[in-house]
């Protein structure tokens, strides 16, 4: 059995959308008004996000792909993952050209998917 995530809606600012308010930024912070229609659970101001919409557990951290994402700062690290199958590499930002060359070879080898390689 293939386990999918959940979906749930956007969790939006009360009035994000409105012509008016273009300073309203689209993210989600909680409702504390004393007045205010979202923070007591008007149905038509739209989701807040709660408990029930969290993932089995097995399913946290998982990407669209269905693989694990590791971070990775050397090559020694990058020879520790062996399942191609359930791990996907990320480099750190901070690591230099030269080293992002070598785990991008070692990468090659071992046939572990890099997800920001970039121009290499």
């Amino acid at each position: 059995m293939i386990m999918i995530k959940k979906t749930h809606p956007k969790f939006n600012v009360p009035n994000f959308g409105a012509k008016s308010r273009k300073r309203v930024k689209e993210r989600w912070r909680k409702q504390r008004g004393i007045d205010n229609k979202k923070r007591t659970k008007k149905s038509f101001m739209g989701a807040e996000p709660t408990i029930g919409y969290g993932n089995p557990e097995g399913l946290r951290g998982v990407r669209a792909s269905g693989r694990r994402l590791v971070l990775v700062h050397n090559v020694e690290q990058m020879k520790g993952i062996n399942d191609k199958e359930t791990y996907e590499v990320a480099i750190a930002h901070d690591v230099s050209k030269r080293k992002r060359k070598e785990i991008v070879e070692a990468a090659k080898g071992t046939g572990i998917r890099i997800v920001n390689s970039g121009k290499l």
